[in-house]
């Protein structure tokens, strides 16, 4: 891990240089506590790019590369945009993430409502 961490700086660094797609996940499936920091890792991406490029590189690039596996894609259908038809999951924030990355940090506080596959998994908005 501490080569991949000392790497890290020089590896966004030729990314952004080079103008490579480069998209966002991690390997923390199986722990809830490295789980509970995904998004302070996401916003940590502003070393290196623009909210909006970092919020597209855990959405719509993800998407992308996931068309790429063909028919091991499990998700018949369109990803990475929202429009009809497409599979989506929606998140609604309370704030501007493109403003201030920080709200990802703290999904339980400021994401307002979510919604996988059509279905609704939180709505405080009906309050």
């Amino acid at each position: 891990m501490r080569q991949v961490v000392a790497g890290t700086d020089r590896v966004y660094a030729l990314a952004k240089k080079y103008g490579i797609k480069t998209a966002f996940g991690t390997d923390v499936l199986f722990s809830k506590a490295l789980a509970d920091k995904q998004g302070s890792m996401l916003a940590a991406l502003t070393r290196w790019y623009t909210p909006a490029e970092a919020l597209a590189m855990a959405t719509s690039t993800n998407a992308e590369l996931l068309n790429l596996s063909g028919l091991r894609n499990p998700y018949p259908g369109k990803l990475g945009v929202v429009e009809e038809g497409a599979l989506a999951d929606l998140l609604l924030v309370d704030g501007n993430p493109l403003d201030n990355i920080n709200l990802v940090e703290d999904p339980a506080k400021n994401f307002v409502l979510i919604m996988k596959g059509g279905r609704i998994y939180k709505n405080s908005l009906a309050r």
